[in-house]
């Protein structure tokens, strides 16, 4: 533990008379503040703070801005947690820096990975786009651990135990990760293996979020493989199996605590609706004049009348006609998308295609925004989103959110429960980030939203939080584990943390 001198003033008014002047104010001038020095004794409780790893993925790693890079690094919630328990006997902590803050990838000299976003205003309304530069950070060129931080950007709960997830030579074939390449202790470790090699006294564990969130922003585009329990057979955006995410949670806790004596806080994992990827394009994004809307509706008709004639030989109900019937109106309009959960009409009538104008139940994603508007080849009268519906990867429809919402609440279910059977701290992520959506989190007098770009809370890739976002999630951290330990971590003051990188 550690003493820390506080100034604390106090003023005392001293008068020496009754009369106050105009203003409310006694003409006596009041004595000056005197300085008190008062000791503060931080604790680490129960817990032991002296080897801290923590372990996950890009949220833990820091990642921000659609990148890793130096300043997200330093602002990632594990570092700002570790100066935190450097207040109560917490020890060094390292990670596996990049080498520049423009955050992409090279590979063979080869760059893999885009440069993180900044804002441009070179084309009227700001939209987001790569940092110019070429990075220096090459895969092949191996850091000497261990790390601390053990975040690995694109994991997944099973890739946590896997032996050669960091296999350099795997690396352009897509059968490891260039991230944990740079930082694994040899061809054959595995995150969690060379995390336990390090003998933690506290640790943190999130993860499980890319076990959905692959599904989410594809629009919808993979399998939930519920019933399957071979993550190997799972494609890049399946959403995994909530046995198997059970399993290997258990796995990777087990491993953890093994010690019988390490001690750490797990998180569960936030819903989809409270990332800006999902909640920035609206629904209606289409502007219409009357000649364009009325144009629009004479080219629709036979596409309305087909459906009218369907419903009249029983291939479709009265209501999926009224769901998929497109009408444009003046002013703001629904985007026309296609979804594949409507009832297949092309066996009847190859034009009467799965589309459908948006409502305000499903969520466009955040890169449809650039698209909208665009013209097929260059034809004027074909618009996406317009007169061309959008292909299921640009919405996550009411449908693949209730595939995504069931499984996010069988991970959280099974989080909660094993935090419970290894006695650990728990951060409730789903509630902060629904918190700070919905209302927005006021600390150090600031209000920080989940808005994009102006909110404060998330970084312009939409999903990964800003700095002042992580600053946040480590406070949350700060209060769950000081309940559980009998800590008295002080919370770090999130008007130190940036709500969004500017340059």
């Amino acid at each position: 533990m550690k003493k820390f001198k506080y100034l604390f003033f106090i003023a005392p008014f001293i008068f020496s008379s009754c009369y106050e002047d105009d203003f409310g104010v006694s003409p006596i001038e009041e004595e000056a503040s005197v300085p008190v020095i008062a000791d503060v004794t931080y604790t680490s409780g129960t817990a032991n703070f002296s080897k801290f790893v923590s372990v996950g993925n890009s949220l833990t790693a820091g990642y921000s801005d659609g990148a890793l890079f130096i300043d997200g690094q330093t602002n990632s919630f594990p570092n700002i947690l570790a100066q935190q328990f450097a207040l109560a006997g917490g020890g060094n902590f390292t990670q596996p820096l990049m080498k520049d803050n423009l955050g992409g990838l090279l590979l063979g000299g080869n760059q893999i990975t885009s440069n993180r976003l900044i804002l441009s205003f070179t084309s009227g309304s700001p939209s987001p786009i790569p940092v110019s530069g070429t990075p220096t950070t090459e895969v092949s060129s191996l850091l000497a651990g261990p790390f601390s931080n053990m975040g690995v950007p694109g994991a997944k709960s099973y890739h946590l135990a896997a032996s050669g997830y960091g296999n350099v030579a795997g690396v352009a074939a897509g059968l490891s990760n260039p991230y944990f390449a740079r930082m694994a202790s040899s061809s054959s470790a595995s995150v969690i293996g060379d995390a336990v090699a390090q003998s933690p006294t506290f640790f943190s564990l999130w993860i499980g979020n890319n076990d959905i969130l692959g599904f989410a922003t594809s629009g919808g585009v993979g399998i939930d493989q519920k019933g399957n329990l071979n993550p190997a057979t799972y494609g890049g955006n399946d959403i995994t199996d909530p046995n198997v995410f059970a399993s290997v949670y258990n796995s990777l806790l087990t491993a953890l605590t093994a010690n019988g004596t390490t001690n750490g806080i797990v998180s569960n994992l936030p819903s989809i609706e409270t990332i800006p990827y999902f909640t920035t394009v609206p629904y209606n994004a289409i502007p219409l004049d009357a000649a364009t809307a009325a144009m629009l509706n004479q080219a629709f008709a036979p596409y309305n009348g087909g459906l009218l004639q369907l419903q009249g030989l029983g291939a479709i109900s009265a209501a999926e006609v009224s769901r998929r019937t497109v009408r444009f109106t003046v002013g703001q309009n629904p985007v026309l998308i296609l979804d594949e959960d409507l009832t297949n009409l092309t066996i009847y009538n190859p034009a009467l295609t799965n589309m459908r104008q948006a409502t305000s139940t499903d969520l466009l994603v955040l890169t449809s925004k650039t698209f909208l508007g665009t013209t097929v080849g260059g034809n004027a009268s074909l618009i996406n989103g317009v007169s061309v519906p959008l292909e299921d990867k640009w919405v996550l429809t009411p449908e693949e959110q209730a595939t995504v919402g069931t499984a996010i609440n069988a991970y959280n279910t099974i989080i909660a429960a094993l935090t419970q059977q290894y006695g650990l701290a728990f951060f409730d992520a789903n509630a902060l980030l629904k918190e700070l959506v919905n209302v927005g989190v006021t600390q150090n007098g600031i209000k920080t939203t989940g808005v994009y770009a102006t909110g404060g809370g998330f970084s312009l890739d939409g999903v990964h939080p800003s700095p002042r976002g992580y600053a946040i999630i480590a406070n949350g951290m700060i209060d769950a584990i000081n309940l559980k330990y009998g800590s008295n971590l002080p919370k770090v003051n999130v008007g130190n943390y940036k709500g969004l990188y500017i340059n």
